[in-house]
């Protein structure tokens, strides 16, 4: 495996992120939540990375703790990123995750350097930190207390149950700095979740997690994440979602459609024969033109996902507070903008 290519992008002070093999421990658990999963223990040379392009993301630098996911989504588009280590990025993604024990620890020490401006930090745009592995590891309390003690503003992407643990920490933080949490939900088919999110906690108790929150004064967002054509986009499964978001409590919903980047278009379109082979030749034809689906598509969704969450009254007045930013563009303004619906694009 060439871990020397073990990289997230440019890091603090011009570091990569790099790993000699010597660096690596390979752990393996008999127990029933990790049967089956190897865990590449690194210890990482750097632990802020830069987002490549940061000139057009909503932010700029990001938080890794872990490479590969057990939530073994067959679209999540991270999925490439196991190939630069001599990876498989089908079932080795899901299985063979790379774990930065030292992630705590380096955090608080980058956070003291006099080049970090306390710039905003990103978590959960890559792989999820609160997957499986969390439960294990323990990376993210010691991460966000890092965080917190700096003052440095961030946010969470997830569709972990586990951010709960750290509630009061997330609490604590956001009486010192900016806090926004989001959890992705794409769909509330139970059956459709099953076959493509397998490794996930259920759409309704991630929901439980927006509810969670709010109640505790945090405000949440949903990232309404992915809208998969043809299988998740009915009007009535769009409506059954934002329906069940508005419930929740969320602050704001923010759709995104669909989109298959290499690697992930293999491991999603050998799914796809398999479960709805009717549906090959129409997926070829909508993402003949790459990774995205056409703009006439993205905006139908947008635009239609937007006027349920008016609907069901997902907006300001259901913001809690107005010092906490999500870690994407789902301020309740978007949704009732004047502007053309566009889609939202992550990294």
């Amino acid at each position: 495996m060439r871990w020397d290519n073990l990289a997230d992008g440019s890091a603090i002070g011009g570091e990569s992120a790099l790993f000699g093999a010597s660096a690596v421990t390979t752990r393996t658990f008999d127990t029933p939540e990790f049967r089956g999963i190897t865990f590449h223990e690194v210890r990482a040379r750097s632990i802020l990375n830069r987002v490549p392009g940061a000139s057009r993301m909503p932010f700029e630098w990001t938080v890794n703790p872990y490479r590969g996911c057990t939530h073994a989504c067959v679209y999540c588009f991270a999925r490439k990123t196991h190939s630069y280590l001599d990876l498989d990025t089908g079932l080795g993604f899901d299985s063979q995750i790379v774990v930065k024990i030292n992630a705590p620890e380096l955090l608080r020490r980058q956070l003291a350097s006099r080049q970090w401006q306390g710039a905003h930090v990103a978590m959960g745009t890559n792989v999820d930190c609160y997957q499986r592995a969390e439960g294990r590891y323990r990376l993210m309390p010691g991460i966000i207390s890092a965080l917190r003690d700096h003052a440095n503003p961030f946010s969470i992407l997830t569709k972990g149950t586990l951010i709960l643990r750290d509630l009061d920490l997330l609490r604590q933080a956001a009486e010192v700095t900016e806090v926004g949490i989001s959890v992705s939900v794409g769909f509330t088919d139970r059956e459709l979740w099953r076959t493509v999110e397998p490794g996930t906690p259920s759409p309704e108790r991630r929901l439980g997690v927006v509810r969670a929150l709010t109640d505790a004064g945090i405000g949440c967002g949903v990232l309404m994440a992915p809208v998969i054509p043809f299988i998740g986009d009915h009007p009535d499964q769009l409506r059954a979602t934002v329906r069940a978001i508005a419930e929740s409590g969320a602050t704001s919903v923010t759709p995104l459609v669909l989109h298959l980047r290499p690697g992930a278009r293999e491991w999603y379109m050998a799914w796809l024969r398999e479960h709805h082979p009717h549906l090959v030749a129409r997926y070829e034809r909508l993402y003949a033109e790459g990774a995205y689906a056409p703009k006439w598509y993205q905006r139908r969704i947008t635009r239609h996902v937007h006027e349920l969450a008016t609907e069901f009254g997902i907006g300001p007045s259901a913001r809690p507070g107005g010092h906490r930013r999500p870690p994407v563009r789902t301020e309740p303004e978007a949704l009732h903008a004047g502007d053309e619906p566009t889609q939202l694009t992550l990294l």
